[in-house]
C-alpha cells in the first residue's frame, strides 16, 4: 500500500475523532509539534478546539471544520450494530479531502483467546466477545473504504488518572488471582509516541496497515495490583481465586478474564525501531504514581 503520512508540522491539521482518554492525549502532544488539532465533543463546550460530532443524533461536523485536514485519528468505538459511526456518518465527506493519513484505534481483543501464547499481526483474528467482534467489523470496514488508514491494535490501556492506583483509591479494586492468566498493556504515553514516531520516520519506514502497540512484558494482573499497593506503602487484601469471584463478577468483568494472551510488539519495535518510553508496567506505574 502505498506511504500516505508526511512529516509533521505547523501544515498539518488532525481531527482527532472520539477524544476521550487516548485521544486527548494525543490531541495535546501534536499540538506542542506545532500541529493543529481540533476535537471531537458530542456537546456544545467552551474549548475553542472542540465540534460537534453525533452520529447518533446525526450531527455532523460543518464544512468548515474540515478544512485544510491532513490527517484524522479515529478513537469511535463501533455503534450498536457493529457498524463503525464515522464511516457511516462521514465517508463520502472523507473521501472527499486530500487525506494524508487516518488513525483507526482498535483493539487487541481481535485476535481472541490463545490460551497465553503469543499473537502478532500475521495471526488471524479470531475474536471471542461481542464489542471485539464489532470492532473487527470496523477495521475491515476502513480497510475497504479506499482511505488511507492505519488500524493500530491496543491492549489495556492506562496512564495518569487511570491505573491501578485510582481503583485502589476509590476503593474498587478486585484482586483476583488466576492461574497463568497474563494480560497486556500500554501507556497512553507509547500509544501517542508510537504513531507520531510512525508519521514523523514515513520516509524511512515500510508502510503497515495493521500495527499492535504494546509493552515488552504482559504479566499476571495480581503482579500490577501487588506494585501499586507496594509503591502506596499499603498492604494488599487477600486475593481470591477467579472461581471463587467468577459468579460475582459482571459479565463484562468476567470477560475479561475469559480471554489469555501475550500481545507482541515485535513488528513496531524491532522492524520499524519505536522505542518504548514505559518497556513495562512498572515504568508506566511509576509514572502514574508520580502524577497521583
Amino acid at each position: 500500500m502505498k506511504n500516505f503520512a508526511s512529516s509533521l508540522g505547523n501544515k498539518n491539521k488532525f481531527l482527532i475523532l472520539g477524544c476521550g482518554f487516548s485521544g486527548s492525549y494525543f490531541a495535546k502532544s501534536i499540538r506542542k509539534l506545532g500541529c493543529i488539532a481540533l476535537t471531537s465533543s458530542r456537546s456544545k463546550n467552551k474549548d475553542p478546539n472542540s465540534f460537534v460530532f453525533d452520529s447518533e443524533k446525526n450531527i455532523v461536523p460543518n464544512e468548515k471544520i474540515f478544512d485544510g485536514v491532513t490527517h484524522i485519528l479515529s478513537c469511535i468505538p463501533p455503534d450498536k450494530n457493529g457498524n463503525d459511526p464515522v464511516l457511516d456518518s462521514l465517508k463520502s465527506r472523507l473521501k472527499s479531502l486530500s487525506l494524508e493519513w487516518i488513525g483507526y484505534l482498535s483493539t487487541t481483543g481481535v485476535y481472541g483467546n490463545t490460551n497465553g501464547d503469543w499473537v502478532s499481526e500475521i495471526d488471524q483474528p479470531n475474536p471471542l466477545q461481542k464489542r471485539s467482534q464489532k470492532r473487527l467489523n470496523c477495521e475491515n470496514e476502513w480497510l475497504k473504504s479506499g482511505l488511507p488508514v492505519q488500524i493500530f491494535r491496543l491492549p489495556g490501556i492506562y496512564g495518569p488518572g487511570r491505573s491501578t492506583f485510582e481503583a485502589i483509591k476509590n476503593k474498587k479494586i478486585r484482586v483476583i488471582d488466576k492461574k497463568d492468566q497474563v494480560f497486556s498493556r500500554i501507556h497512553v504515553g507509547d500509544i501517542t509516541n508510537a504513531i507520531i514516531y510512525l508519521l514523523q520516520n514515513k520516509n524511512y519506514l515500510k508502510f503497515h496497515q495493521i500495527i499492535n502497540i504494546a509493552d515488552d512484558e504482559p504479566c499476571a494482573q495480581i503482579e500490577v495490583i501487588q506494585y501499586c499497593y507496594n509503591l502506596l506503602g499499603l498492604k494488599m487484601p487477600k486475593p481470591i481465586f477467579f472461581e471463587e469471584a467468577k459468579n460475582e463478577l459482571s459479565p463484562i468483568a468476567r470477560s475479561f478474564w475469559i480471554e489469555n494472551r501475550r500481545v507482541s510488539n515485535k513488528l513496531l519495535c524491532k522492524k520499524l525501531g519505536y522505542k518504548l518510553i514505559y518497556r513495562n508496567y512498572r515504568e508506566g506505574l511509576k509514572n502514574c504514581f508520580l502524577n497521583i
